[in-house]
């Protein structure tokens, strides 16, 4: 089974080289693209320098600038599904997804899932280092999107998560409209009205190590009203 993560990044030079060792080093041996837009700090020449000593299993993808969280992902299904990659993995830079957690979506994967969420409220509240605002922020959009779209997910917004290659040749990656974190709502929201199995996997979400968060009222305005017109969507498999 070959196995993919994919990392959008921006001035994310302060995490990126430890990122690409833990993921490299991780048993079951994942491949790693990274996808750059970009990044002032140099994100994109210290991925350039671990490229020469895996020139098999680390990639780079470039990007004029910063083009949206949904179209960096969108970008890398594409890239990995016509390289024949059976599993790919979306997470983020920061640490605040623990690479460590990746083989246990992947053997969900194994079991018969075809999208394992890496969960933060399926088992209560797991989150570390968070102030309260930005916490109740997130648990209430997961509530709201649950309210609003009949979705029996915990963590809507969650954007740790692994699809198995049937999944994302199922979702019409076309048709996919939202381009901040709605996008981790609108491809949870498509997977369930085309009755692909999910399964949340409880996760310790940590704030970030270094660098700043991308959040931003903006991105959470269109996740916010993006939700509203999903469920007017007519949702259709890829042709």
């Amino acid at each position: 089974m070959r196995k993919l993560v994919i990392i959008p990044t921006y001035n994310e030079r302060e995490n990126v080289a430890a990122m690409i060792e833990t993921v490299l080093a991780l048993p079951g041996e994942f491949d790693l693209l990274i996808i750059d837009d970009n990044s002032p700090d140099g994100t994109a020449e210290v991925v350039r320098s671990y490229q020469q000593r895996h020139p098999q299993r680390l990639h780079l993808l470039c990007r004029e600038g910063k083009l949206g969280l949904g179209t960096a992902y969108l970008m890398g299904f594409r890239w990995g599904l016509e390289r024949g990659y059976n599993t790919l993995s979306e997470m983020d830079c920061d640490f605040s997804h623990n690479p460590e957690d990746l083989p246990r979506l992947v053997a969900e994967l194994e079991r018969g899932a075809d999208v394992a969420i890496g969960s933060r409220y399926v088992q209560g509240v797991n989150v570390v280092n968070w102030p309260m605002s930005r916490l109740l922020m997130s648990y209430f959009a997961s509530k709201y999107v649950r309210i609003v779209t009949g979705m029996p997910i915990h963590d809507a917004t969650a954007g740790f998560v692994t699809y198995s290659r049937k999944a994302l040749e199922t979702i019409d990656l076309e048709k996919v409209r939202m381009k901040g974190y709605g996008f981790q709502i609108e491809m949870k929201y498509a997977a369930w009205r085309l009755g692909l199995r999910i399964k949340e996997v409880s996760i310790i979400f940590t704030e970030r190590r270094e660098g700043a968060s991308k959040m931003s009222g903006g991105i959470f305005g269109e996740a916010l009203f993006g939700v509203m017109k999903l469920r007017f969507r007519k949702i259709r498999p890829a042709q």
